[in-house]
C-alpha cells in the first residue's frame, strides 16, 4: 500500500485512522538559527527567509502542533524517529513526552562533512528515537547509535532538488530496525520522498504528505521507480 497526498499533514491526519499506523519516521521543518542557513546556493532554497531563520517557505509549524497527531496514529508499542537540530532539541524532546512518548534515546547520523558555525564546525544530526506505549526491541540489537552515512544531495543539471534531502540509506537503516515487512510508515514531511523510497524498497507499506508542489512531484516520480506496482 501506497498513499500520497500534497496538502498539509494538519489537513490529512483527519484521513488517518488512530492506532493505524507501525512507524513515523520523518525530518520536519523546523526554524534555523537567523543567518545560520548554509544550504546549496544551486537548490530550492527559500533565499530571501533564510536570514529570517527559515530554510524553506513553509517551515513555522511548531512541534507542539503535530505531536499529538503522531501519538494518535501510531499503534501502541511502536517507534517514532524525528530529526532534530540543537537549536530545538530540548523543545522537541519537551513537547513529544508532553503528549505522552517515551523518549528511549538520541541518535547521531554523522554526515561525514562540515558546515561552517560560530561555536564549532557542525558534522552532525540528531535523530531523535521515541516509543509509544510498550517497549519494543529493534530487530538489529547490533546497530551502533552513531549512523555514518555520507551527506550526498540528489542533483538534477548540478543543482540540489532538495537542500536538507536525507539519505535513503539512512532511513531504511531506522524502518528496516523498526517495522516488519508490509508494515505502515507514514513520513507527514516527506519532502523530495526519500523516507518513502527506503520503505517501499524494503517492502513497507508507505503514507507520506507532502505541501511543496515540486517536492511533491520529485518524490512521487522517485517512489514510483522503486514500486512495482505503483
Amino acid at each position: 500500500m501506497i498513499k500520497l497526498w500534497r496538502d498539509d499533514c494538519m489537513n490529512r491526519f483527519k484521513d488517518i485512522e488512530s492506532e493505524s499506523v507501525d512507524l513515523i519516521c520523518t525530518d520536519p521543518p523546523y526554524p534555523m538559527t537567523p543567518r545560520g542557513c548554509h544550504g546549496n546556493s544551486g537548490g530550492m532554497l527559500a533565499k530571501k527567509v533564510c536570514m529570517d531563520g527559515k530554510v524553506f517557505t513553509h517551515n513555522d509549524i511548531d512541534v507542539s502542533v503535530y505531536a499529538p497527531e503522531f501519538y494518535r496514529v501510531l499503534k501502541d508499542g511502536t517507534h517514532c524517529y524525528v530529526m532534530c537540530n540543537h537549536i530545538n532539541l530540548q523543545h522537541m524532546l519537551n513537547v513529544f513526552t508532553d503528549v505522552g512518548f517515551h523518549f528511549t534515546k538520541s541518535l547521531i547520523w554523522d554526515k561525514g562533512n562540515k558546515i561552517m558555525g560560530t561555536y564549532y564546525m557542525s558534522q552532525f544530526e540528531y535523530i531523535l528515537f521515541f516509543r509509544k506505549g510498550k517497549g519494543k526491541k529493534i530487530n538489529n540489537c547490533g546497530t551502533a547509535d552513531i549512523l555514518s552515512i555520507p551527506n550526498k544531495k540528489t542533483q538534477i543539471d548540478g543543482k540540489n532538488i532538495h537542500d536538507t534531502e536525507k539519505p535513503v540509506e539512512l532511513m531504511k537503516i531506522l524502518i528496516e530496525n523498526s517495522t516488519q515487512p508490509w508494515e505502515v510508515v507514514l513520513d507527514p514531511f516527506m519532502g523530495v520522498g526519500s523516507t518513502g523510497v527506503a520503505a517501499v524498497s524494503a517492502d513497507r507499506s508507505f503514507i507520506g504528505i507532502e505541501l511543496e508542489r515540486e517536492y511533491f512531484k520529485i518524490a512521487k516520480n522517485r517512489i514510483r521507480d522503486v514500486a512495482l506496482p505503483f
